[in-house]
């Protein structure tokens, strides 16, 4: 039985903030899970459900969400910055010397434009959905599954816009997508850490249609976000359903962010590394762009949203800052005509208006970090396209641009990219790459270290899936990509994106690592071992082979991302051993953390008290 009640709550906004174009409504929605199933194992469902899939016609394929993406136009100011060139163009290619993937092979094939591959690897899996399907790997490509219907899973439905996320706090899988019948929105929650069992399966009702949802994982919930005609953000009961609990909660709120006409999906941010504490407000980010009009500004609005659940759930949006950025083109072609291929006139979806998934945020001693990219235009003249990025730094509470660039080694294009930072705080960003003279569409990594000059990919452009052949008959493409951190490592890179291949979209699964070597780098923990363990009433820390000797702050959370207790260490030799009380504390899993102000890299171990 689904349940709605709405709970008013008042908004405000920071004084210095300009928040003319913002209205927060104060509605808020909590509806209870409308369906819910405990799946048998994927082995047995696949000899249950051996669908055969098949190929569907483009134009039908299309038909479903094309209504939902109304693109941006060209310009509506024509006095719009920047005039000629994209101020902020990082013209030279990298100077590092880069490394092939560690890995790399076919993912799934797809029977839809776009396939919308999404993926995220595991401590001993990864797991891949593309429109329709899905499967599961282990790290070096072996398949553990046959390509399964998204149905087989998620209450028979097949419609689109999968996620998959790895909540590795929890150490469990998380696959969602949409249904397009009563405006459904499905969840999957692996019942176990390991993806080929059983499943918590729910299903949830959007008050409008939720194109192209993008979820994100923190301490309090699944944050959810999409292309609706009313602009909302969904938060989803996390802790109740990881517990597999039937009447799991979700709830949303309703705002005003400014905007143009058309598509838009601001993002909520995604967790890495450490887990916000418990209660700490959930950031959401969009752009602004001036060539929507009068009154906009090219900048980044960042939002917050409080969230409480318990008897009666609140919640409620603020905007907190508004970021202003190096001039910057978001316009697209009115009809997604954008990317040229080789061969062909037919151009491709660029993906317009949208910063692309995932905004990945980071807790650092000292600071917190998010990570950015969306397209932009970089030359008016030539209509040539790349990828804006941003590096977001949070000292207390104040929200800066650290760093920002528009990755324009050449004369190719550059879209629907997908960017990461790592234990060492560099940065990997991959993306696909096409032009109407050299390039078919295919798909490219970069990177820099921490200490690199900002502003900068400092590392040279990999290729990591060569396409063979230009796509017509539509230009759906895309419609997003997905790069992810190692869980287990802390420095590998996972992405998964699309790229041509027969005249027909393919993905491709990869992982690459940034070296830690070479000037610029603050610190190097490419050989560091860092050990957590329970003995008797003790918790154990002992790590080896740090990158100096400066003093370290060793934090213990639980898995809400609650801190228990902090000390500082100084290593001696390179090494540290510590310990804290194990004393009281309850059966469940919690997290270590090592790093510091004065370092450039953390690392975070997971401990299980049973």
């Amino acid at each position: 039985m689904k349940s709605i009640y709405l709970v008013l709550v008042a908004f405000f906004t920071v004084s210095l903030i300009n928040a003319q174009n913002v209205n927060n409504d104060g509605k808020v929605e909590v509806i209870q899970c409308s369906e819910f199933h405990i799946t048998k194992p994927l082995s047995e469902l696949i000899k249950e459900h051996p669908e055969v899939l098949k190929q569907v016609p483009i134009e039908m394929q299309e038909s479903f969400d094309r209504d939902y993406r109304i693109p941006f136009s060209e310009k509506l100011n024509p006095n719009a910055l920047p005039i000629g060139e994209d101020p902020a163009c990082q013209k030279t290619p990298g100077y590092r010397q880069n490394r092939a993937p560690i890995v790399v092979w076919e993912g799934q094939g797809t029977s839809s434009y776009p396939p919308d591959p999404s993926g995220a690897a595991g401590l001993n899996h990864y797991v891949q959905a593309v429109n329709t399907t899905y499967k599961i790997y282990n790290k070096t490509g072996g398949s553990l599954s046959s390509s399964i219907s998204l149905g087989t899973l998620l209450f028979g439905s097949t419609a689109g816009d999968p996620i998959v996320l790895y909540d590795k706090y929890a150490d469990r899988w998380v696959i969602t997508e949409f249904k397009t019948s009563g405006n459904k929105i499905l969840l999957g929650i692996s019942k176990t850490p390991d993806p080929t069992g059983a499943y918590y399966t729910y299903q949830f009702t959007s008050p409008q249609f939720p194109d192209y949802e993008k979820f994100s994982i923190w301490s309090n919930g699944y944050y959810m976000t999409s292309n609706q005609t009313t602009q909302k953000v969904f938060v989803f009961e996390r802790d109740s359903m990881l517990a597999g609990v039937s009447t799991s909660r979700s709830l949303n709120v309703t705002f005003s962010p400014p905007i143009g006409t058309g598509f838009f999906c601001p993002l909520t941010a995604d967790a890495d590394g450490q887990l916000p504490p418990y209660g700490t407000p959930c950031p959401i980010f969009s752009y602004e762009d001036d060539g929507w009009g009068t009154g906009h500004v090219d900048r980044i609005n960042v939002f917050k949203m409080n969230t409480t659940w318990g008897t009666t759930p609140t919640a409620s949006i603020t905007l907190t800052a508004q970021l202003p950025t190096q001039p910057f083109d978001a316009s697209y072609n009115s009809s997604w005509n954008d990317i040229a291929q080789p061969g062909t006139s037919s151009k491709l979806d660029g993906i317009g208006g949208v910063f692309d998934f995932r905004a990945q945020y980071r807790r650092w001693t000292g600071y917190n970090t998010v990570v950015l990219v969306g397209g932009v235009k970089v030359n008016s003249t030539t209509g040539q396209r790349s990828l804006r990025w941003y590096e977001l730094r949070q000292v207390d509470t104040t929200w800066s641009i650290y760093q920002q660039s528009t990755y324009t080694p050449d004369t190719l294009n550059r879209w629907v990219g997908s960017i990461a930072m790592d234990d060492n705080g560099s940065i990997g960003m991959a993306y696909a790459v096409s032009g109407s003279q050299a390039c078919y569409p295919s798909l490219r990594y970069t990177g820099r270290l921490a200490g690199d000059p900002l502003n900068t990919m400092t590392f040279a452009e990999v290729e990591a899936a060569t396409g063979n052949s230009s796509q017509s008959g539509t230009n759906r493409f895309g419609d997003y990509s997905h790069t992810c951190i190692d869980p287990s490592d802390g420095t590998l890179f996972w992405h998964t994106g699309e790229y041509i291949s027969g005249g027909n979209p393919a993905t491709k699964i990869f992982s690459f690592r940034l070296p830690a070597s070479g000037a610029g780098i603050a610190e190097n923990t490419s050989n560091l071992k860092f050990n957590v363990f329970k003995l008797n009433n003790e918790i154990k820390v002992i790590s080896s082979e740090l990158p100096s000797n400066k003093e370290l702050n060793i934090d213990l959370f639980n898995i809400s991302g609650r801190l228990l207790a902090s000390k500082i260490v100084t290593p001696s030799n390179n090494s540290i051993e510590t310990s804290f009380d194990a004393i009281g504390l309850s059966k469940g899993t919690y997290l270590v953390r090592i790093g510091n102000v004065n370092t450039s890299f953390q690392k975070v171990s997971k401990l299980v008290i049973d």
